[in-house]
């Protein structure tokens, strides 16, 4: 049965209908936002999925170029692969929604969001987030939501929910918060050195809309959700956790708190292999004891490191619960390269370089938002070595991609603009050793590469990753977590920002109850580290080095009227080829008349700007112009005067004297002097050799 709800979000209506569409999904609802249309779909498997010791959850954010009128691009006229904002949407719906159903759930999940229609006014990803809770929470699915999604600006000083495209222009907020109606369960933002403070206010101001979204949201379900399936969680054999607590604690707890990684990693695998030896022989008959030894062992690690930092303050590798990780920098490793940073904390290690490119470059976006290029892209690279692993290599997963966005978003604030330094940038952060927020290492050795580069950044940035353990009333907020402190805690907080202030933020959290105190306290301690870091990384180099490397390419930039630019150009791009093949420059030239020129040396650069400036000089009636024949008629001579421009010399005015052919007197290649002595409507040059023949010549013709 077709039902409509209505919602007022932000001052617009938001309308969810259900049993209109996609009826043999577990949940569905259309949503219309403004113009923005998305079908939204979630499913789950009738069985659970066997072997597995994870949640089979899948999450698609599928963009349809017809949603904004768009043909695809390229010869398959069809959408191919999702675009990286559609990675990022996806990423975004799963992070708040997967803790929210029951430990041990093994059925295959699946949300699909379709944008059907696009208004660029009501963000279609918004809407997504809030459909995939909807669905999920009408379904059978036993989802332990719902879960509400809003995007908070900070327009002139005033928080605004949901900006609209003139608003996010002018924000120096992006703010995404998800959460259920008691908790935020996932934030995501860029800023542009945005107080501590005034982000956290942020947060709670998204928090309160959320809570009205929630229970709109429930008011859906009560009136046509679906029961919940019964799901039983796995029951374990209390006797053997029981044995295996009394045989393995203090060896594995021995284990844990070893300093080094790779080495704890062996030591926690050596007490394993003894634990699963000894039981295996113990209970020869039971035929699932290895899996259920394996589990006994996990819960051990679990709670042994949550209870030793808890209760006595002590983390896997002996640090403070604030005490950051011994920092390196270096910059300049790369000879060839145009900006190289290696940045080290602790045994996570990233090397970023920055490449330098002209505007011709940029990577042109073929999506549904209004960006159609990026100039600044950061690619992050997350190779199986740096774990110690051996597989395959595969091309970017959605958790590199996320991990670069992170970081580019961290570092655009303070990327000088187009005008001040008019070149296409481009990092690549390798990660060659991880133990820990390798996001936000990369962010601190994009930051070495950018000085390194001489790229006129307007401060340097760096990135810390909070983390957080809450068992009943107890909490220990951490800074600078590791890979199993990650693993095994109850959020993830990456915090960059500049010594004035934040730039960007991702913030996960596995459990409820995180509140503003928390909240406040975590970014306080996150601001304590980044001035820790900056302070370590400003010591090796804190300004952008004074020249560019010598294999970066030589820009220079210029404008010209935009009536100049198709004499710039000429047929068929003849005359500004022309100019490419005899100085080997790029040019880049747009509709406003911004002309980019990028050489591999200054000299070329301006033998290319002399040639332009040639071009789009005007002819004045009056001037005298030193000009060459380049074609001879019956009736006159064609001069070439200006770079691609040329008039006619009529017969009558090659000579003082009257001549019968223009070949007694001119021949082609002759370099001549002509004055200007019309220019007509069409724009023809009318030209007299004899008019600028010097006096003296006249009179002794005479």
């Amino acid at each position: 049965m077709e039902k409509t709800f209505k919602y007022n979000l932000a001052g617009k209506e938001l309308s969810v209908t259900v049993g209109k569409v996609a009826e043999q999904s577990n949940g569905s609802c259309l949503l219309r936002y403004g113009d923005t249309v998305v079908l939204v779909n979630a499913v789950a498997s009738k069985q659970p999925k066997e072997g597995i010791d994870f949640f089979p959850l899948s999450v698609d954010y599928e963009e349809k170029l017809y949603s904004v009128g768009k043909i695809p691009g390229g010869f398959i006229k069809r959408e191919a692969r999702p675009s990286e904002k559609a990675i990022l949407t996806s990423r975004l719906i799963d992070r708040p929604i997967r803790p929210l159903f029951p430990d041990g759930y093994r059925n295959d999940v699946q949300v699909i969001a379709t944008v059907l229609s696009v208004d660029q006014d009501y963000a279609p990803d918004i809407v997504a987030m809030i459909g995939s809770s909807i669905a999920l929470s009408i379904s059978d699915i036993p989802f332990q939501g719902p879960i509400g999604t809003v995007n908070l600006g900070l327009v002139d000083d005033k928080f605004v929910i949901n900006p609209n495209c003139v608003e996010r222009d002018n924000s120096t907020l992006n703010l995404i918060v998800a959460g259920t109606k008691e908790a935020v369960m996932m934030v995501e933002a860029s800023s542009k050195e945005l107080d501590e403070t005034v982000m956290l206010d942020a947060i709670i101001t998204a928090h309160d809309e959320i809570k009205n979204i929630c229970e709109f949201i429930s008011d859906i379900t009560a009136e046509v959700g679906k029961e919940k399936k019964e799901f039983e969680v796995p029951t374990r054999d209390e006797n053997l956790d029981k044995e295996v607590l009394e045989y393995a604690k203090d060896n594995m707890t021995k284990a844990i708190q070893t300093f080094d990684k790779q080495e704890r990693e062996d030591n926690m695998g050596e007490v394993r292999e003894d634990v699963i030896v000894h039981f295996t022989e113990k209970y020869p008959e039971e035929e699932n004891i290895t899996k259920s030894v394996k589990a006994s062992l996990e819960d051990i690690i679990k709670n042994e490191v949550r209870r030793l930092i808890v209760e006595e303050g002590v983390r896997p590798d002996n640090r403070k619960t604030d005490e950051i990780r011994k920092i390196t920098s270096e910059v300049g490793l790369l000879p060839r390269t145009h900006g190289s940073g290696l940045f080290t904390r602790g045994q996570t290690q990233v090397l970023t370089v920055a490449t330098l490119g002209a505007a011709g470059d940029v990577q042109i976006v073929d999506g549904i938002g209004d960006d159609l290029s990026k100039r600044y892209m950061h690619h992050y690279n997350f190779p199986p070595y740096s774990v110690g692993e051996a597989r395959f290599l595969r091309g970017p997963g959605r958790r590199e991609i996320g991990h670069g966005a992170l970081a580019e978003r961290a570092l655009e604030p303070v990327l000088p603009s187009l005008e001040d330094f008019p070149y296409t940038i481009r990092l690549v952060s390798e990660v060659l050793s991880s133990n820990g927020s390798s996001s936000q290492a990369s962010v601190c050795g994009s930051t070495l590469s950018l000085l390194d580069a001489g790229v006129p950044i307007k401060a340097p940035v760096a990135g810390i990753a909070m983390g957080l353990i809450k068992e009943g009333e107890k909490v220990a907020i951490l800074s600078d977590i590791q890979g199993m402190e990650d693993h095994l805690g109850d959020m993830d907080f990456k915090v960059a920002g500049t010594k004035e202030g934040i730039t960007a933020i991702q913030m996960d959290i596995k459990v409820a109850g995180i509140d503003r105190d928390v909240l406040k306290q975590a970014l306080c301690n996150a601001k304590d580290a980044r001035l820790h870091i900056l302070g370590k990384m400003n010591e090796v180099i804190s300004e952008p080095r004074e020249n560019l490397s010598p294999y970066a390419p030589r820009i220079i930039t210029m404008t010209v009227k935009p009536e100049k630019i198709r004499d710039i150009i000429g047929p068929g791009g003849k005359v500004i080829n022309k100019i490419i093949d005899e100085t080997g420059v790029k040019i880049d030239i747009n509709d406003e008349g911004h002309v980019v020129i990028a050489s591999e040396n200054t000299e070329r650069g301006e033998q290319a700007i002399a040639m332009i400036e040639e071009i789009i000089k005007d002819v004045e009636i009056g001037e005298i112009y030193l000009g060459k024949v380049i074609k001879i008629m019956n009736f006159g001579a064609f001069v070439e005067i200006l770079k691609g421009k040329e008039g006619l010399v009529h017969i009558s005015n090659i000579a003082k004297e009257r001549i019968n052919k223009v070949e007694d007197v001119l021949s082609e290649g002759d370099e001549i002097l002509v004055k200007v002595m019309e220019i007509d409507k069409q724009g023809k040059i009318n030209l007299s050799r004899k008019a600028a023949l010097p006096e003296e010549e006249d009179n002794e013709k005479k």
